[in-house]
């Protein structure tokens, strides 16, 4: 339920941030509160806590966000917090972030391999992805050493593992049934 009422909120701010035509500045500002609740116990405390009210959790937030944020992203916090979801706000930023990129066509991709790629199979790797995906890619990059060897790449829920430990677990699989 939380997760629909979230998504409608980050729905309402991304059309109101396009109308106003400051869907990237506001998408800045989505980012950085999603960081500072992740980061921050303080604030993660101070979203949760049934004891400070609305008002006085307003006034913080005012603090923090003013200078730092469009009046809109302002507003917004402001709304959420009037009408008591303030915590919810790490939900709807992160909600905004995702309906943003896909607004803008932008797909994350993730490739994790067994040591640092090389340029050359970076592209080969992006290159085939291009031709599965529409629209912009941004990639993140990781190394795990327990692939052995190979690489996987994960776009949003689908994973292509072409990592030898997943090979050596088919094959032990195999063996075994």
């Amino acid at each position: 339920m939380s997760t629909r009422v979230a998504s409608r909120y980050a729905k309402s701010l991304l059309d109101l941030s396009i109308d106003e035509k400051i869907e990237d500045k506001v998408n800045k500002d989505m980012e950085s509160l999603a960081t500072i609740v992740k980061e921050s116990k303080d604030m993660e405390n101070l979203l949760a806590s049934p004891i400070i009210d609305s008002k006085k959790k307003a006034a913080i937030f005012s603090d923090l966000f003013d200078s730092k944020m469009e009046k809109v992203s302002v507003n917004f916090i402001n709304l959420i917090t009037k009408n008591g979801r303030e915590g919810m706000l790490l939900k709807i930023a992160e909600s905004f972030v995702e309906q943003f990129k896909a607004h803008k066509g932008i797909v994350d991709v993730y490739i994790t391999s067994a040591t640092k790629l090389e340029d050359s199979a970076r592209e080969k790797i992006l290159a085939k992805v291009k031709s599965m995906v529409d629209g912009t890619l941004v990639t993140h990059e990781s190394v795990d050493p327990s692939l052995i060897g190979g690489f996987t790449v994960r776009i949003n829920d689908k994973e292509l593992d072409a990592s030898i430990s997943s090979q050596f677990r088919n094959l032990k699989n195999i063996l075994l049934n």
